[in-house]
């Protein structure tokens, strides 16, 4: 997940005071042994808004990073951690074994109970990955709820719920699963024929709209919202990025972006 680079550069970062003028921030990542949760949880230690950076771990697990702090799946564990932002990834796909290994990695079946969990260890903001084959997204869920555990999560009264479906590439397919590969092979052929503001982006790129998500929902209105790929798309273009998601959240239009490729 953590390669060495990262953790060292990580740790001499973390010696540098917090910007405390936004708030003490305290992030909480579930997921964070896939390929897009490590992605996710790399982004958000390399944000420094955050003053500490939780993942849900099995214990015992510690950690030599001074933000990084493993959390156990339990009441007591996340109350004392305190999160009041949640990045949920719903990712099976895992990344490494080892220590990774050891990171909880939530299935969509356990959304509802997590996030009752989670609301009551204090967590107000909860934005859950839920990534999917690419040219597979009905039309009708890009606006609204998939199912009805994702309605019963809407249904807690959180401060800020958002989903984010967001298209995995066929390359992304696990190489020992025959049928999944055959699978992204066919959904591959209709590469093509997906509108460009509908392309999945690259998974660093993806984590680090997650984490510019997560720093901006303070500032937005209370409610639950669906991330559409065109959003995603718009952000990663130039003259995008944080401009694009706080219009987004508080409704307002999108700035003109010109017609350009995607930068990555």
């Amino acid at each position: 997940m953590l390669n060495p680079q990262m953790a060292l550069e990580a740790a001499s970062q973390g010696s540098r005071p917090p910007a405390r003028a936004v708030g003490a921030r305290r992030l909480l990542v579930a997921g964070g042994g896939g390929r897009l949760g490590s992605a996710v949880l790399e982004a958000a230690l390399h944000e420094h808004r955050f003053v500490a950076v939780g993942v849900l771990a099995e214990p015992p697990l510690t950690s030599t990073l001074r933000r990084l702090h493993p959390v156990a799946a339990d009441a007591a564990a996340l109350r004392a951690f305190a999160p009041d932002t949640v990045l949920l990834v719903l990712d099976s796909q895992r990344h490494a074994g080892g220590r990774e290994a050891r990171l909880v990695q939530p299935s969509p079946a356990e959304l509802p109970a997590l996030a009752r969990q989670l609301q009551a260890a204090g967590a107000q903001r909860l934005v859950v990955v839920v990534p999917h084959a690419t040219a597979s997204l009905p039309a009708a869920l890009r606006a609204g709820l998939a199912s009805l555990d994702e309605a019963a999560v809407a249904a807690l009264g959180l401060r800020q719920l958002v989903f984010m479906r967001t298209a995995r590439s066929a390359g992304a397919a696990s190489v020992g699963d025959v049928l999944q590969r055959v699978a992204s092979a066919m959904l591959a052929q209709l590469h093509w024929m997906v509108p460009q503001r509908e392309q999945p982006l690259r998974v660093p790129q993806l984590a680090r709209f997650v984490t510019a998500l997560a720093l901006a929902l303070p500032d937005a209105p209370d409610g639950t919202r669906v991330v559409s790929p065109e959003l995603m798309w718009d952000w990663a273009q130039p003259g995008g990025g944080d401009a694009v998601v706080r219009a987004w959240l508080h409704g307002q239009t999108a700035p003109v972006l010109p017609a350009q490729t995607r930068r990555w």
